[in-house]
């Protein structure tokens, strides 16, 4: 049984600690007032259930369906609203990286950098979050098997760690594999699959329902489906739970369809918080030698 070896993210924010870990926040960095709004409402919500939380917003949203829809506010405008929330509201930060010449001046802002599912196998990128020194997560590539992962956590492990940072600063993301065209599937066993190679893993429960390129010119989804996987993967075990959330989702400018509603958030962390109290966080079961 491999031991997983926590990731602390920020003072006091730990994955794979005793409490679940929770990411939320909109898809997109909108405007520096909503950023600010939203994670003051993400902020409250965790506080009322005692989960340690990270604010969510990405500043450029690079693979989006269509050239015309909106990418965010850009790295140096989205730096800069990312930091007057950390200022404003004391929460540690994670958003999107793309290329590996971003990773430094984005580290220099945020606490958790993100590697997108669609990027997970870029050496480039992976070696120099590796090199940053920060916590880091990557996103399981939906035309990834969870074991493949493996490959993953060896190469960013394969990097030196660099001077003054911690050793165990990988989390990995589940957010579903490719079924068919336009359509995701939420595989179970991976979760603990993917914990065995001794790295926290969260589950993504907003991009497990989506329906990439669904709607034609943008993605599509089934929001609503999205707090039962979440409530599901932390029956099976995991470190934290990853989603995005919105006060108007219907006027979301990315991934409406398949946010969290900020008017659902407490009843679905209240559920969260009672199947931890419940289960704890079940270890990767041991396979059967017969």
């Amino acid at each position: 049984m491999h031991i997983i070896r926590p990731v602390t993210v920020a003072p006091g924010v730990v994955c794979g600690g005793k409490l679940p870990m929770l990411i939320m926040g909109p898809c997109v960095i909108e405007s520096e007032k909503h950023a600010i709004r939203m994670a003051r409402t993400v902020k409250a919500a965790a506080a009322r259930i005692g989960f340690p939380v990270v604010f969510k917003a990405s500043y450029d949203k690079a693979n989006r369906t269509s050239h015309a829809s909106f990418r965010g506010r850009g790295m140096a405008e989205g730096l800069r609203i990312l930091k007057q929330v950390k200022d404003v509201t004391g929460l540690p930060v994670t958003t999107d990286v793309h290329e590996s010449a971003q990773v430094m001046e984005v580290a220099e802002v945020v606490d958790l950098l993100q590697v997108p599912a669609l990027l997970c196998r870029q050496t480039d990128l992976v070696e120099a979050c590796a090199r940053s020194g920060r916590a880091v997560s990557i996103k399981k590539g939906q035309f990834l098997s969870p074991w493949d992962c493996g490959n993953i956590v060896d190469k960013f492990r394969a990097v030196p760690t660099p001077r003054g940072a911690h050793a165990d600063r990988l989390i990995l993301i589940e957010r579903g594999t490719s079924f068919g065209y336009n359509a995701l599937v939420s595989d179970f066993r991976s979760l603990p699959i993917m914990r065995g190679f001794g790295v926290p893993v969260i589950f993504d429960g907003t991009h497990s329902v989506q329906a990439p390129g669904g709607l034609g010119s943008s993605s599509g989804g089934a929001g609503h489906f999205a707090p039962l996987l979440m409530r599901a993967a932390m029956a099976v075990g995991v470190e934290g739970i990853f989603m995005e959330t919105h006060d108007d989702p219907r006027h979301a400018l990315s991934d409406g369809p398949n946010v969290v509603p900020t008017t659902e958030l407490a009843a679905l962390l209240r559920d969260l918080k009672a199947l931890h109290r419940a289960l704890g966080r079940p270890a990767p079961p041991a396979a059967r030698g017969y």
